[in-house]
Order: structure tokens, then sequence, then C-alpha cells
């Protein structure tokens, strides 16, 4: 399952396309979410779009999203601590 509660904090498995035209939540793919990103991946700049995105798609502050697993990859475990809002794009399991 791409979307688990651990407590309060959402684990999400996620597919990044960096360098794409925008950012956004592309859909599913296999079992992960799929998001692309505009920033390149060098030196981390992916990885820290990808917070700020995450942060404001589910309303936190920055600081209450990390990656988990697969800082180098495009495959990664993110965790948003306490989430306030969830994109439709996202589909949430009850806790």
């Amino acid at each position: 399952m791409p979307v688990q509660w651990h407590g309060d904090a959402l684990h999400i498995q996620c597919r990044i396309q960096p360098r794409a035209s925008r950012d956004e939540f592309a859909g599913m793919l296999g079992d992960a979410v799929k998001i692309r990103i505009a920033a390149p991946p060098v030196d981390g700049e992916a990885n820290r779009q990808l917070i700020r995105f995450l942060a404001k798609a589910f309303g936190v502050a920055q600081q209450q999203v990390t990656v988990l697993r697969g800082e180098q990859g495009r495959n990664k475990t993110v965790c948003i601590q306490a989430p306030r809002h969830f994109p439709e794009a996202v589909s949430i399991p009850p806790r």
C-alpha cells in the first residue's frame, strides 16, 4: 500500500520524476504515488523541492516532512507528521 498511517504520521511511497514542467501529483505508478518535480536531481534540489511541495499540499511546515528512504534515487519513502490537508490526488486510508 503506497500510503499508510504510523500513529499521527503519514508514510507515502513515491516515485519522483525530476525536471518536470511543474510540481504535481501524477497518479499512481505501480505501488507508489507518482510525483513530478520541476527541480533537477542535482545537489539535493529535487528532494528540497519535493519537501516544499508536499508540505504545501498537506498543510504542514517543511520541518514536518522528511525523506525516510531513497534520498539518492527516484523511489522514496516520505513521512509527513500530522497532516492537516489531504490532496484529492492521493488516496488516504482511514486511521
